[in-house]
């Protein structure tokens, strides 16, 4: 993975490229260094960077104005924001940013930073009208950008919504209805408290629930729990299936 380290202190650049110089999952390499906003700007325009990573507060253009203007350059990389200042997390996640770390940067959220940036390309490569697309959820504390590709199914619970991926669980202040709506083709109403990502939907099985009898549910790739299939929504499911 190619880096643009953007920091105005030689010696925050030089521990980055030494965890930079340590990962290995994805293994990582600078590929250029720079300064101040302009200098970042004009290696971008000259060369191709998998992911730049940058810091909030630098003189003169600081690493806010400098993301805004990467998204204008071609083939512009991901960023993720390098900053002892946490303040700054709201307004870079409306810049679209892959992750906000904080200083010191340790090695594991470093190399989790960068898996953020490996799984978005492979989904860009793959589906690219709807990879890049992602959710911001308070996380205890924190604001987490989620790509919704990783996203296996939404479950609605009492007043939050259940985000599930393959590693952990979320909750999202959102309707079932609202997502149902806005993600309509990526994801799949199976039930009238769930939705399930089209993608991750595996087979169909005879499942006995407490509530309801005897009836369906749906296995899906990253968890091991099957989701009940409301009657109503037996026939869509099946032909998501077949399709």
């Amino acid at each position: 993975m190619q880096v643009l380290l953007v920091d105005d202190e030689a010696l925050a650049r030089a521990r980055l490229r030494t965890l930079l110089g340590d990962c290995r999952a994805p293994a990582a390499c600078v590929a250029g260094e720079a300064s101040q906003a302009g200098q970042a700007l004009e290696l971008l325009r000259r060369a191709r960077f998998d992911v730049a990573l940058v810091d909030v507060r630098m003189p003169q253009v600081d690493g806010l104005a400098l993301a805004e203007a990467i998204r204008s350059v071609p083939d512009a990389p991901p960023v993720i924001f390098v900053t002892a200042h946490a303040e700054h997390a709201v307004r870079a996640f409306d810049l679209e940013a892959v992750d906000y770390l904080t200083k010191p940067v340790r090695l594991e959220r470093l190399q989790q930073a960068l898996q953020k940036v490996e799984r978005l390309a492979a989904a860009r490569a793959g589906a690219a009208g709807s990879a890049a697309e992602a959710l911001v959820i308070h996380d205890r504390g924190h604001l987490v950008r989620l790509p919704l590709v990783e996203v296996v199914y939404f479950k609605a619970e009492l007043k939050y919504v259940t985000v599930r991926t393959a590693s952990r669980s979320y909750l999202l202040e959102r309707s079932l209805s609202e997502l149902e709506d806005k993600y309509r083709e990526e994801f799949l109403r199976i039930h009238r408290n769930a939705l399930v990502a089209r993608r991750a939907m595996r087979a169909l099985e005879r499942h006995e629930d407490a509530e309801e009898g005897e009836g369906w549910a749906v296995r899906l790739d990253g968890v091991d729990e099957p989701l009940a299939v409301s009657r109503r929504q037996l026939g869509a499911v099946r032909e998501a299936l077949a399709s």
